[in-house]
């Protein structure tokens, strides 16, 4: 059980704080949305929210993380993106109102603040002006998304190993100033992010540690240096 000292959302006012997109918000929305906020916790491999499940309003990741999976009819896994503190997510559903479009899996012990649809829309017809700051979390993630299509198209196998590997040490951009020496994901995991085989993603990760980008330790990979890696995505 959750001590009682984290089971206020405000316990956690000063993680959201820290990424870019709430931290741009109005202080008066910022507010109705840690007053509106419930936590909950997941174990390692719980699930948050299936493919197919109706909407039930956006979330922020406070502590651990989430993988967002989906399977093909034949069963194949994909990798589609981790989330991690301070992301929010879920507001794609918020404006169509369809189902969720993928899986969301806990990455260890994970805390998640969950603003529910319901209050969530009530606070948005009192104030409809907010609808623009939804929306600029929603265009960050299309951004992605068109970055993620023209990567496949135009970097080599190795440009785009390097360009995740930013991403996922900047936090996708949330977290500015605040990059991590440590990413925990599987090499597993991020082949299936890249469309790329973990034998490919293993001798790639391989190079990059001898070139001095990175260091490969148990469970982890270690950005030594960040700047190589900016420039070797950069093409």
């Amino acid at each position: 059980m959750m001590p009682a000292e984290f089971r206020d959302p405000r316990d956690f006012e000063a993680m959201v704080g820290a990424g870019a997109w709430f931290r741009a918000l109005a202080p008066a929305f910022q507010g109705r949305l840690l007053d509106a906020a419930a936590v909950r916790q997941l174990e390692d491999g719980e699930s948050l929210f299936a493919k197919g499940d109706r909407p039930d309003g956006v979330y922020c990741v406070v502590a651990g993380g989430l993988r967002m999976t989906t399977v093909s009819q034949a069963g194949r896994l994909a990798m589609l993106a981790i989330a991690e503190p301070p992301q929010w997510f879920g507001e794609i559903a918020l404006f169509d109102g369809e189902p969720r479009s993928h899986d969301a899996w806990a990455t260890g012990p994970t805390t998640v603040l969950h603003v529910r649809q319901q209050p969530l829309m009530a606070l948005l017809d009192e104030s409809p002006r907010h609808w623009h700051s939804l929306g600029l979390l929603l265009t960050h993630k299309l951004r992605s998304a068109f970055t993620a299509i023209e990567e496949v198209a135009l970097l080599s196998a190795e440009q785009r190993l390097a360009r995740r590997l930013v991403a996922l040490a900047d936090g996708w951009g949330q977290s500015p100033g605040r990059s991590k020496r440590e990413i925990r994901v599987p090499q597993e995991q991020l082949g299936q992010m890249l469309a790329l085989s973990r034998q490919t993603v293993n001798q790639l990760l391989q190079q990059l540690a001898s070139s001095g980008a990175i260091r490969l330790v148990r469970g982890a990979i270690e950005i030594v240096d960040l700047d190589a890696l900016r420039r070797l995505s950069a093409g």
